[in-house]
């Protein structure tokens, strides 16, 4: 959209013409039969056509590019460039002339020229031109501004100003899940699961670059886009990553804290900063766009005052057979706790040990590896249950049921069992 400010006539001309690449001519090829009436006058034409690819005239795809038509549409992470020309239309000598390029955009005014400098004179049918470049980071409207100002021979300032309107659309629909692992090993660990859906919302197909994921400062990222069986690490969506109009992709991404924070009970709890997706395409002859969305967050789970994990446990054990596992105790709460374990039987379930035992005191942050043992008197998949932690301080107990489970075998005969 192009907006004059004045109607005085001027001597100079401003030009401004979006740069993009061109696209492929295409033909509307007209056949025939050898027998019809037109007889070969049709192939004929098509072989003299310069258009057409030789040897396969018939195909629509020719061999020339053309210059874009129109404005075209502009989408968010893509780069706007642009042509502007000041062309000297008059029989005077201008002098002092500055052009000036400026983006207004929703939120903020851009200065997009090369040279603020202005430049001595510009004789007649003699122009200047100019390229700019900006990389689009918002959506919605923008405004290009293009003020010349010159001083005519006679010593008279003169100024004047385009402007033109486009609208920056977007490209992608991203969509984020997290999923916390479940196992109660894993758990330990605090193995983050990120799911990114990216759909292409735009009318032309994609070349998908790039999507990573660049973590926060607390975690490592593992990638699991890639086939683990090939050595090159071809991705899951093969070497040809095209995506078409309205189509839907799941990345999916596994992230751990690193140790000097996973220790750390009370960093990693409310809300943190996952880190950020890096999205990279290519579209028509390999214009570029690229896309960073804001930093993701997540709701850490929480664990109450005291959490309870399990460092080792066996898969399979003995029935009615001594086994060990190694729990780990950490103080969440930013109170100092002085502890007191009590081990309660279940149906299937028996501690071996003291029960009622001081455990000491627990400093905020604070760790604490307990081995205990127990055995099963149930074959079967058997659920660890029955700890129960108090802290004297305040006299409030938390129980903790259901830990772990482990798989209870007969090692004797099923006569025997």
């Amino acid at each position: 959209m192009d907006v004059s400010q004045t109607k005085q006539e001027h001597l100079l001309a401003l030009k401004v013409m979006r740069l993009t690449k061109p696209t492929l001519f295409t033909n509307l090829p007209v056949t025939c039969e050898d027998r019809d009436l037109p007889g070969d006058l049709f192939g004929q034409l098509m072989r003299e056509d310069p258009s057409t690819i030789k040897g396969a005239e018939t195909l629509m795809l020719g061999e020339m590019l053309t210059l874009p038509q129109n404005f075209g549409n502009i989408f968010l992470g893509e780069t706007f460039s642009s042509y502007i020309s000041v062309h000297n239309d008059s029989n005077q000598v201008v002098k002092d002339i500055l052009v000036k390029a400026d983006l207004q955009t929703s939120s903020q005014r851009l200065n997009l020229s090369a040279s603020n400098s202005a430049v001595a004179e510009l004789r007649p049918e003699c122009c200047i031109d100019d390229v700019i470049h900006h990389e689009v980071k918002e959506i919605g409207t923008h405004i290009l501004v293009c003020a010349v100002s010159y001083t005519t021979q006679y010593g008279e300032k003169l100024y004047f100003r385009k402007f033109f309107k486009f609208q920056v659309l977007k490209p992608l629909d991203v969509k984020t899940k997290f999923y916390n692992a479940e196992s109660d090993l894993s758990s330990v660990t605090d193995e983050v699961f990120l799911e990114a859906q990216i759909q292409n919302i735009t009318t032309s197909a994609m070349f998908m670059e790039k999507v990573s994921l660049e973590p926060s400062m607390m975690y490592n990222v593992t990638e699991l886009n890639l086939v683990a069986s090939r050595d090159d690490g071809e991705s899951t969506f093969g070497k040809m990553s095209y995506l078409q109009p309205m189509d839907t992709r799941q990345y999916l991404y596994c992230l751990k804290p690193k140790p000097e924070y996973a220790e750390k009970a009370g960093v990693i709890k409310g809300v943190t900063v996952i880190g950020k997706l890096d999205i990279v395409w290519k579209t028509n002859l390999g214009e570029r766009g690229r896309l960073q969305t804001s930093q993701l967050q997540r709701m850490a789970p929480g664990y109450g005052d005291i959490r309870l994990s399990l460092e080792t446990i066996p898969d399979t054990v003995n029935l009615e057979e001594p086994f060990d596992i190694v729990c780990k105790i950490t103080n969440c709460s930013e109170r100092t706790m002085d502890l007191v374990l009590e081990m309660c039987n279940t149906r299937s379930i028996h501690w071996c040990g003291v029960s009622g035992r001081q455990l000491g005191k627990l400093s905020p942050g604070a760790l604490l590896s307990l081995p205990l043992t127990l055995l099963s008197s149930i074959q079967g998949l058997q659920s660890i249950s029955g700890l129960r932690l108090t802290d004297t301080f305040l006299k409030r107990t938390y129980e903790y049921d259901d830990i772990a489970q482990v798989c209870v075998v007969c090692p004797y005969s099923s006569n025997e069992c």
